[in-house]
């Protein structure tokens, strides 16, 4: 019989646990040069005064196997809000036994208690197996849309109002 999977809330006592996923999804992702994430900051953005996002721990056999950070957003056409899934991440050791898919349904089920409209995320191109998981949860890929982001240097820019037109 497969261990028990356990689905908690974290609190600021797990913020190592946090931290901990997020490197190893930094890993997985192949983005640890970006990943500048300390205790410190978690403990601010996460358990401060005022949350930017929640954090949902999977354990299993005294240990975290997973998790999924998410926060709220916002839906002009269903004027409603939604969830917006940061991240999702299983340890190497615990993917295929449905850690994914319970921290996915329990995101889904927040949201049709609260009465959201919609649960959404991101997912790396070159992740196939991350995508082939989704697709067969039901999710559709928004092929028609593409993010942009603007950090850094340019985000320093363009608050300060000298961003060029140009790239």
């Amino acid at each position: 019989m497969p261990p028990a999977i356990t689905l908690r809330a974290a609190t600021a006592a797990d913020v190592p646990e946090i931290l901990h996923c997020i490197r190893g999804l930094a890993e997985y992702e192949r983005l640890a040069h970006e990943c500048i994430a300390t205790e410190a900051l978690l403990r601010e953005s996460l358990f401060g005064d005022a949350p930017a996002a929640q954090v949902v721990l999977a354990d299993a056999e005294g240990e975290t196997v997973g998790f999924a950070l998410w926060f709220r957003s916002y839906s002009t056409f269903l004027a409603r809000p939604g969830i917006y899934l940061e991240d999702l991440f299983v340890f190497p050791a615990w993917r295929g036994r449905g850690v994914g898919r319970q921290l996915l349904a329990f995101l889904a089920q927040t949201a049709l208690e609260r009465g959201y409209g919609r649960l959404e995320w991101a997912v790396l191109d070159w992740n196939e197996d991350a995508i082939r998981f989704y697709t067969s949860l039901g999710a559709v890929a928004m092929s028609d849309w593409t993010t942009y982001r603007v950090a850094g240097p340019a985000l320093a820019a363009l608050g300060a109002g000298r961003a060029s037109a140009a790239p």
